[in-house]
Order: structure tokens, then sequence, then C-alpha cells
């Protein structure tokens, strides 16, 4: 179907109904926040950290290139802006329903495994030295040569959490689900050559990539901790896009399935007949039903 037959369905005609339908789903987004803020308080895997590991652990402590505000401007808001500027243009709920639950699900759900991983892991961030050892002198267990640290609680704990980068997976999970929506409202995939198109996609991975870089840059993360965050918010922002809307490629990816589906329902009303007490439903070929009209008959003859 092409998008230029695309019914009005607004937020005021329809929301209430398309909301209600997945109350349920936006339930389960509330749950994830209790639990990524549970996740967030528990204390990390404090990994062995011997005297002479430290020497990749002494990199100096900066501040947040981008700090954490400022990524949920770029993975979440950046992302609203677009689908509801395409809202505005077609005034379709169900794609901005779908949009938008995606999107936070995509946020959402990278941001628990996420933390759950850097719970597990207790990977030491680069700075790990002078979280531990704010004035420079190292204590060490007599025995293991574990650090004994001395520094403030919450800097030591976040010390703890390198692996994977929080900002880099929280960023490819928003972008990347934009990159896909972006992917099927422009028709990236039309066969047509048009590569202006890919730039425009590739735009917000490039975006998410510097914020990856820039966790580096700031000696918050190893390279590895970026590489892991920036895969792993690429697959769940794939899958949850996937889950809402067909492949930019396809022939009716530029919309949600869930439009999809009300049209055909609709139209599989519309086109229900009527039968009266002269009609009989007769089979004509296998899979196809027709309606066949008898004439009123005289003296019990057919």
């Amino acid at each position: 179907m092409p998008e230029s037959q695309l019914a009005t369905h607004t937020i005021k005609s329809h929301g209430a109904k398309v909301a209600k339908i997945h109350l349920h789903d936006w339930l389960i987004l509330l749950l994830l926040i209790v639990i990524y803020v549970i996740l967030n308080r528990i204390e990390p895997f404090h990994r062995f950290v011997g005297e002479w590991m430290l020497t990749d652990l002494r990199y100096p402590m900066k501040d947040n290139t981008v700090p954490s505000w400022a990524l949920l401007i770029i993975a979440i808001l950046l992302p609203l802006v677009v689908i509801l500027a395409y809202y505005i243009k077609q005034k379709d709920i169900y794609d901005f329903h779908h949009a938008i639950l995606g999107l936070l699900y995509s946020f959402l759900i990278t941001a628990v495994i996420t933390e759950v991983i850097k719970n597990g892991v207790g990977r030491p961030r680069p700075d790990f030295f002078w979280r531990c050892f704010p004035n420079g002198k190292g204590v060490f267990d007599p025995i293991t040569s574990d650090v004994m640290c001395t520094g403030d609680k919450s800097v030591i704990k976040e010390g703890y959490k390198s692996f994977p980068s929080g900002h880099a997976s929280g960023s490819f999970a928003g972008l990347t689900f934009l990159a896909w929506y972006l992917s099927g409202k422009i028709k990236v995939f039309d066969r047509k050559g048009h590569v202006a198109k890919l730039c425009i996609v590739f735009l917000p991975i490039l975006m998410a990539a510097m914020v990856a870089v820039s966790r580096v840059d700031d000696y918050w993360h190893h390279w590895q901790d970026v590489f892991a965050g920036g895969l792993i918010g690429t697959i769940i922002a794939s899958f949850c896009y996937l889950q809402f809307f067909p492949p930019p490629y396809d022939a009716d990816g530029w919309g949600p399935y869930a439009y999809f589906h009300m049209l055909a329902e609709s139209q599989n009303g519309a086109e229900v007949p009527s039968t009266t007490n002269n009609d009989i439903i007769s089979p004509s070929q296998p899979g196809e039903m027709h309606i066949v009209s008898i004439p009123p008959h005289h003296e019990g003859n057919i």
C-alpha cells in the first residue's frame, strides 16, 4: 500500500484506543525503570587489582565530555523530535505510538542489560588508580597485594563499572533506532540508488560513534568497553524496531505493523456482504466463497 493512501488517525481520535491496547507494554516500561534504579544501587563486583596491574589504570580523572543529561537528549529527545515531526506531517497515531514505544524499549532494555553486565564484570576504569587513591599514595594488602582504596566510596564504586560503556550502549540504542526509522520513512532501499539517503541514515550512527569515542578520550572507558556497548545498543535497537515495523526494504517499510493490521481488519469488515434467506454461500474453488441467490420457488419445486 502506498504511503500516500495513509488515512488520518490522530491522538484525539485513536490515541486512547491504541494506548489501552498496549497498556501492558507501558507497565513493563515502568518496571524496566524500577529494575534499572535497583541495579544502579547495587555494589558491583570488586575485581582483583594488584599493584602491578595499575600501570594501565593511572590515567587522569576528567569530567564527562557528554554528561548523562546530554546523553538523554541525544539518545531519546532527538529521536522523539523526529518522530513528532513525522506525526505532525502524517497524523498517524499508530506510527507515533509504536515509534515512541520502540524507542523507549530500545533504550531501557539496553540500559538494564548494560547495568547487569557492569555489576557482574567489575572491570576497573582507566582512571581507577586516582579514584582508589586520590592522594596518589597506593595502599595494598600485604598478602594478596590487592588494592585497599582510600578514596570516596561512591567514586570507587563507579571505578569498577567500566565494561561495557553505558554511554556507548545508550547512544547506539537510541540513534540506531532513529537510523532504522529514517530508513523506512525516506525509503532508503527503494532501488533507485540515491546515496544521499544513506548519508542521512548514517548521520545518527556517526553521532553515536562520537559519543562512544568521547568515553575513551575522557579516560572513563577502555576501547573494548565502548565497542561492546555499541554492539549491545545496536542489536537491541534493531530487535525493538523490527518488533513494531517491517524492514525498511519491504514495500510497506514506511509504516508500523499495527497500522496495516488495523487497515486489514477494517477492510474485511466492510467487505462482508449481507445475506438474505434466499442466499446460499456456495464454494466455487478451494479457498473461495461465492454467494448464489436462489429465486423464490413455487409449489415446493426448486
